[in-house]
């Protein structure tokens, strides 16, 4: 099992470019643009959600994985959850898999009985720019995320944005997070903490 850590700023989209530009200052590195494609899984009464945890596919340039993750924690834009990911072989969860994998007892019975009901909910496809920054010895991978969450809802399709900066902690101390969000918020106007995840904003989306 790993913890994710990570802070996620709402990015006003007239300061994508701000945003850009500091990291590019600040890591003298252009970033690496990737796609992403996902797919979130759920049953029709919203089994997963009620237990606070989330389900997708991801396809990435280097193939398909599966995630499933709780909602955890998240307070001024800090977010804190248990999060297990895996490769897979194609367009397909893998639930067997990530049940042995799962060592989280209430995550696990809810996924096992959440899963004989699955259907597609949503997705969300973005291109997620991406640098690696050193801050006080610690590793944090930075990101800009510009997309769309999509869902079909009685046979219409809804859509809503997607602008945010994502700073995860990959190694050392979890302050590295609030130190480079303070330095990024200081030079670049109209940041602010975001709590809800993607996933939440694609349940969001198909309430509405």
């Amino acid at each position: 099992m790993g913890m994710e850590r990570e802070i996620k700023l709402a990015l006003p989209a007239t300061q994508v470019s701000a945003a850009t530009a500091w990291f590019v200052a600040r890591t003298g590195e252009n970033g690496r643009p990737i796609e992403l494609a996902n797919i979130y899984f759920d049953t029709p009464e919203l089994a997963l959600a009620k237990s606070k945890s989330a389900l997708r596919l991801r396809h990435t340039p280097d193939g398909w994985l599966q995630t499933f993750k709780t909602v955890g924690v998240a307070k001024a834009g800090l977010h804190s959850r248990h999060e297990w990911e895996m490769p897979v072989a194609g367009e397909r969860l893998e639930i067997d898999a990530l049940l042995r994998e799962c060592d989280e007892p209430s995550a696990t019975s809810s996924l096992e009985q959440a899963a004989p009901q699955l259907v597609e909910l949503f997705r969300t496809n973005f291109t997620r720019t991406l640098w690696h920054i050193v801050v006080d010895g610690s590793v944090v991978e930075a990101a800009i995320d510009r997309g769309d969450v999509i869902a079909e809802v009685d046979g219409e399709r809804h859509s809503t944005p997607i602008s945010e900066v994502e700073l995860e902690l990959k190694s050392g101390d979890e302050a590295a997070l609030g130190t480079l969000a303070a330095q990024l918020s200081a030079e670049v106007a109209g940041l602010v903490p975001d709590d809800i995840s993607k996933a939440q904003r694609g349940y969001q989306l198909r309430a509405r």
